[in-house]
């Protein structure tokens, strides 16, 4: 056995957030807050209007390094667990899962896990990176994640929807322009502890 089949291929993290978990889960679910508290620095921005609603969604993020990736959403609970299979513009998600799980912890506090998941990554150009994903990076998007949400905050409500509403597509210049985006087909939420899709 060499040392690297000895690292864990599921990670795991979890803290008490002092705030429910209404408002910690917009931050997880709304992808352009996502850069403001990834502890892995891997995410440089995303549009303001894809805010994840259901099972079936794909939202689109880009890189630091430039890369651009699009995120199914396999599963959703609104408040409650959120998770997605980061992939290549147009491709088939390697195998990997970033997973949020949310579960009120007492008054205004919530306990908070992620679980980066990739038993079924075989792409062997990602595997470096997956085994750099610590529990310590997880907890450093715990820690930010927590700085944001136990921080007062003005109204988002206005902020960053383009007027008028969300887009009916991708728009020009993103991977996938001109999927419609009111169009994916939801697929049936599955139970939100312990089963990993």
């Amino acid at each position: 056995m060499t040392s690297h089949d000895e690292v864990p291929r599921v990670v795991r993290a979890d803290r008490e957030i002092a705030a429910g978990p209404g408002e910690i889960f917009e931050f997880i679910a709304d992808p352009a807050q996502q850069p403001r508290w990834d502890g892995n620095e891997n995410l440089a921005g995303a549009p303001g209007w894809q805010r994840v609603r259901r099972a079936g969604e794909v939202f689109v993020m880009t890189l630091t390094n430039g890369g651009v990736r699009e995120n199914h959403v396999v599963e959703f609970d609104e408040g409650r667990c959120i998770a997605w299979k980061p992939a290549e513009p147009g491709q088939q998600p390697p195998g990997h899962l970033w997973r949020w799980d949310l579960e009120r912890a007492g008054a205004s506090r919530t306990r908070v896990t992620c679980t980066y998941d990739w038993t079924r990554l075989t792409d062997e150009s990602r595997l470096p990176r997956a085994r750099a994903t610590t529990p310590d990076k997880l907890r450093a998007s715990l820690d930010r994640l927590a700085a944001l949400a136990e921080s007062p905050r003005p109204s988002t409500a206005d902020q960053q929807m383009p007027r008028g509403g969300p887009p009916a597509s991708v728009p020009s210049g993103w991977p996938g322009a001109g999927r419609d985006r009111r169009g994916f087909t939801a697929v049936p939420l599955t139970a939100c502890r312990g089963r990993l899709i």
